[in-house]
């Protein structure tokens, strides 16, 4: 049976960027455990998805068959991302906390797999994600500071967010791959990459 990776980079750091090191490092144990796997990687700082505008959000509410060519070429991009979101059995996104949050071009990739009746619906008791049971959800985050617990653990804006916009589409098995502390200093940078990785092992391993 086949298998599928979705692996979603935003950090514009290239090498130099952990939440890349660790997402890779993910995947290749992803790989490991399911040999012929497809890997699909989506890089949103080398191909960023354009934030939205009126166009595609006309396009969103619009019934395929009744979207003009213009509106049809505004949901071209949304459409490959939802078919990749889907089809993927595993996701793995490598998300940097920017600002408390996550970065711009994470945002604008969520926003557009983010849609009223492909990945979600609304239904007169609520909304319900319509991603399909099973799918296994592993988040690289990278930070500067320490967020898990002390004064600034209110702040986390990144690990909390995503959290609640995957569980609105349904997604309900999602582990975290985190790498705290990275700007405390080079011993502290390298225990937490260390961390990291051991936590990447177990979160496949311990996947379906």
């Amino acid at each position: 049976m086949s298998f599928t990776i979705l692996r979603v980079d935003s950090s514009p750091l290239g090498e130099g960027s952990v939440s890349r090191k660790l997402t890779a490092k993910v995947v290749a144990e992803l790989v490991a455990k399911r040999p012929g796997a497809k890997v699909i990687e989506r890089d949103l700082s080398t191909n960023p998805l354009p934030h939205l505008n009126a166009s595609t959000i006309g396009g969103f509410f619009t019934a395929p068959e009744e979207r003009d060519a213009a509106l049809s070429q505004a949901v071209q991009l949304s459409d490959l991302a939802v078919d990749e979101f889907l089809g993927a059995d595993a996701i793995v996104i490598g998300a940097p906390m920017y600002n408390l949050g996550i970065p711009s071009a994470l945002k604008a990739w969520i926003d557009h797999i983010v849609r009223a009746g492909r990945t979600f619906r609304y239904t007169e008791s609520g909304p319900v994600g319509l991603a399909p049971a099973g799918k296994k959800v592993i988040v690289v985050s990278a930070r500067g500071g320490v967020f898990t617990e002390g004064p600034r653990r209110a702040w986390d804006y990144q690990e909390t967010y995503l959290e609640a916009v995957l569980g609105f589409l349904g997604l309900t098995d999602i582990s975290f791959v985190r790498a705290e502390g990275l700007s405390l200093g080079p011993d502290a940078a390298s225990a937490a990459i260390e961390a990291a990785e051991a936590q990447a092992v177990a979160a496949v391993r311990d996947a379906a």
